[in-house]
Order: structure tokens, then C-alpha cells, then sequence
């Protein structure tokens, strides 16, 4: 259990990514019960499926990389986990099939019609994590490869927000699009924002953006995908009555984006991409709490 405890802490921290991973779940499920119910808080047992079963897609998304990854890790990363012997190959796969059968046991409970959408997120995913079978044309086109790997979010998030719509009106509700939509630019901001470096910090065999694009376009590009985020997401916020709170809190958000984007730029020391790593989770975290509990406090106070 130690192995497992470390493991956890070098590539999946649960204390930093728990967080960001329930209010990503419980954003999905609020905003789908706010699209068809006016009042009220969605059913407990939507939150937790949706929450346990998102969990697991991102650990499983960690553990495909770790297959995926094994070669270069092993050349140029020995001090991860699986190259240093931590934990194997094998085990990880092992994890990651009681993983899927926790998916699946929690979709039977709460709705067999869950396994439809289920089965089209792991489908996709394991499209995804051959690489669509053209790695090597993929990984030479780092926009196109990032685009297609980013479209798992609002998969995800559709399955999170059907544990709602699904299984008590059989239907998406209007307006599901744009948050779908946000989602993927968000995805992309996460993607982009932990692969910007500093000149010392960058690695042999690791394509960072900064590396790739340059640092301006790739800090650019960071600005620009949270700028599309925060479009879709004011239009998601303009089907349920949110518009102005969430403006306001993105807008203070992006705000913070720019100022740490030029500090980066200006100074670019040992260590600075990490803050734009940092911002991007806060990002994401002021994102989904205002398009799912702060609109179903607001309506409450309301």
C-alpha cells in the first residue's frame, strides 16, 4: 500500500486533483438539473456516481499514459515511477480493470442505460490512447493532437451531466451544448497551461508547448482557449439566469491569467511555468463552481 500511496502522490495526487475533479462532476450534474428543474438541488446518488465515475476516467487517462509513455519515460524520465520500478506495467493494468469494473457497477445501480454512454466514452478512449492508430502523423501535428485528445472532456462531462438528464428525463435538456463546449476549451487550458516552461526547465524528449510553439505562442494560445472557455461558459450561464455573477468571476479569473501570463513572459526564471500551471487549475475550479454550486446557491437566496 505504500508503493500505491507514493505512486499516487508523484502521479496522481488525490488532495489536488479530488477537488478539481468534484466540482468538475458536480458542475456537470447542477447544471444538467438546473436546464430542466427550476429549484431544488440535483439527487445525491447522480453526485456521487458522477463524482466516483469521473475519478476513475482521469485515473484511467494517468494509467494509459503511463503504457503510452513507457519508452520515452524510460529514456529520458528513469525517476518516474514505472521506469524506477515502483510499480508495473502489470499492476497498473490491473488497477485500471477494477477501476473500469467500478464504472460499470456503479452505472448498472443507478441506471443500465448508463452503459450506452459508458461504453461510447471507453471506446473513444481506447481510440484515443492507441492514438488513433496514426501515431507517429499525430505527434507531428501538436494542435490536431491536442484538439482530438482534449475531445474525452466533454465526453466525460456528457456522461457526468447524463447521471441527471438520463436517468430522470431520458433526454438532454436544451442548452447542454455550450457547457459540452466550454468543457473542451477547458481541457485545453489544463493541457496547454502544465506543458509551458522555463528555458531551464524544459526536458530531453518532452514537447512542451513552450518548447514547440515558442513561449509567446504558447502562453497566446493558453490566453486564447481560456478566452473561448469563458465565451462558451457565459453562453452556458445565459440558460440557466447566471450570466453576470459567472462574467464577473471568470472575467476576475482571466484577468489573472494575463498578469500571470506577462510575468512568465518577462521573466521566465527556474520554476515560473509553474504558476501558470497553478492559475490554470484555479481557473478551472472558479469555472466549474460557477456554472454549478454558485447558480444553485444564487437561486436558493433568490
Amino acid at each position: 500500500m505504500r508503493r500505491w500511496w507514493v505512486y499516487q502522490a508523484e502521479r496522481f495526487p488525490l488532495f489536488r486533483h479530488g477537488p478539481l475533479i468534484f466540482a468538475f462532476s458536480f458542475s456537470a450534474v447542477s447544471f444538467s438539473w438546473m436546464l430542466r428543474s427550476p429549484g431544488g438541488w440535483p439527487d445525491p446518488l447522480s453526485v456521487v456516481v458522477a463524482f466516483v465515475s469521473c475519478l476513475v476516467f482521469f485515473l484511467q487517462l494517468r494509467i494509459a499514459d503511463e503504457f503510452k509513455d513507457f519508452g520515452e519515460d524510460a529514456r529520458y524520465r528513469p525517476y518516474r515511477p514505472v521506469p524506477r520500478g515502483l510499480v508495473t506495467l502489470r499492476e497498473l493494468a490491473g488497477l485500471f480493470v477494477i477501476a473500469g469494473a467500478l464504472q460499470l457497477g456503479l452505472a448498472l445501480w443507478l441506471d443500465a442505460r448508463l452503459l450506452v454512454l459508458l461504453l461510447v466514452t471507453w471506446i473513444y478512449f481506447t481510440l484515443m490512447s492507441k492514438e488513433f492508430f496514426v501515431a507517429r502523423w499525430l505527434r507531428g501535428r501538436h494542435l490536431l493532437y491536442m484538439v482530438t485528445h482534449m475531445a474525452i472532456m466533454p465526453l466525460i462531462d456528457l456522461y457526468a451531466t447524463s447521471t441527471d438528464w438520463l436517468v430522470f428525463q431520458g433526454h438532454p435538456p436544451s442548452g447542454l451544448f455550450w457547457f459540452l463546449l466550454a468543457s473542451l476549451f477547458n481541457g485545453m487550458v489544463i493541457e496547454i497551461g502544465r506543458k509551458i516552461r522555463s528555458p531551464r526547465d524544459e526536458e530531453e524528449g518532452v514537447a512542451t508547448y513552450s518548447e514547440v510553439w515558442g513561449r509567446r505562442r504558447a502562453v497566446g494560445a493558453w490566453w486564447l482557449v481560456s478566452g473561448l472557455a469563458f465565451g462558451c461558459a457565459c453562453l452556458a450561464a445565459g440558460e440557466i439566469d447566471f450570466l453576470p455573477p459567472l462574467a464577473i468571476a471568470l472575467g476576475i479569473s482571466f484577468g489573472g491569467a494575463v498578469l500571470v501570463g506577462v510575468r512568465f513572459l518577462t521573466r521566465q526564471t527556474p520554476g515560473a511555468g509553474s504558476w501558470i500551471e497553478a492559475w490554470s487549475g484555479v481557473w478551472t475550479l472558479v469555472f466549474y463552481l460557477s456554472l454549478g454550486p454558485a447558480p444553485l446557491l444564487w437561486r436558493e437566496i433568490g
